[in-house]
């Protein structure tokens, strides 16, 4: 459930002058978590605190998005600060989690169960639902999570998913699920707010989801409603091979955007103002996301805006920080 925690993280990167703040993954169903400390939305009880979190976003001029998310065969672990990424017993809180296919991520995570049809259809009813509770908390902008690794990706992957049925199999039915559950999101979320997809475009393993796929998917997902693909990478198989650098990512973002002529966001080790500015001005993305800039100076948006030498607003109990640096 959203705490005081949530709302002081999230509600210090609206003081700070971001303007979309999104939660981080939120599990659409228990078991959906990837640990058992982590927020999900999958009870009406949820709606309170964070209505509470996005009304406060709200009143300082930002908007409020959530990551729909379902954490699939990488669930059930320890956070990292608790024991790293090792399975939690089922004495302690844990439970066995769910894939299109039943493969370990690892030696040190739980063995992954492989859904059934009636798993697939409740899945997708709980993400609906999700973005029903979405609504009622007054969400401004859903993404659905389908990268790193996680339940959708792990669909789509030809790495993770060796079904035999219509889920499985050919492109075409690996990227069922993901197709499925973004039309049923669609069909509940206000057409007049947006909607993300956020997509591994590569598992950077020989044999992987690459580049080429994605753009396809890509396509039928503009055609059903997604405004925005969220263009990260990785995260479904521990041998990828990346070779990190900043900004690695962004030749994803630039290569969908031209391909597809969807609006897209660039992610990854993006750090600092002229770069973003760089990006965004190069025509390679739409949208900036960035996470672990903004653990290290939840006010990042205004040391950028000084920087580029961008009048933006400041909360007004911070207008004497703009005003004089006496």
């Amino acid at each position: 459930m959203f705490s005081d925690w949530q709302l002081v993280e999230l509600g210090s990167f609206a003081v700070g002058g971001a303007g979309l703040i999104f939660t981080e993954a939120t599990a659409v169903e228990s078991i959906g978590r990837i640990s058992p400390h982590c927020t999900g939305i999958w009870d009406d009880k949820h709606i309170v605190p964070l209505k509470r979190i996005a009304d406060f976003i709200h009143a300082h001029h930002a908007a409020m998005g959530i990551q729909l998310a379902h954490a699939g065969r990488k669930g059930s672990t320890y956070p990292l600060w608790v024991a790293g990424r090792v399975a939690v017993p089922i004495s302690e809180g844990g439970w066995t989690p769910i894939a299109p296919s039943p493969i370990i991520f690892e030696s040190n995570f739980p063995i992954p169960q492989e859904m059934t049809k009636a798993d697939i259809e409740r899945v997708k009813t709980k993400f609906v639902e999700a973005a029903e509770r979405a609504e009622k908390s007054n969400i401004d902008v859903i993404e659905i999570h389908a990268a790193h690794g996680y339940l959708i990706h792990e669909f789509y992957s030809p790495i993770t998913n060796k079904r035999q049925d219509e889920y499985g199999g050919s492109f075409e039915g690996r990227i069922r699920l993901c197709v499925e559950i973004v039309q049923a999101v669609r069909n509940v979320w206000p057409a007049y707010k947006p909607l993300f997809v956020r997509l591994s475009c590569v598992d950077w393993v020989p044999g992987g989801w690459d580049l080429s796929e994605t753009i396809q998917l890509v396509k039928i997902l503009k055609n059903i409603g997604v405004d925005v693909i969220d263009c990260t990478s990785g995260g479904n198989h521990p041998s990828q091979q990346i070779k990190v650098k900043p900004g690695y990512q962004v030749p994803f973002s630039s290569a969908i955007r031209t391909q597809t002529e969807i609006l897209t966001t660039a992610v990854g080790l993006i750090y600092n103002s002229d770069q973003a500015e760089e990006i965004l001005q190069k025509g390679e993305a739409d949208l900036i996301a960035m996470a672990r800039e903004f653990l290290r100076n939840p006010h990042w948006p205004l040391k950028a805006a000084s920087e580029l030498n961008v009048d933006v607003n400041w909360s007004f109990q911070y207008q004497r920080g703009k005003r004089s640096k006496l």
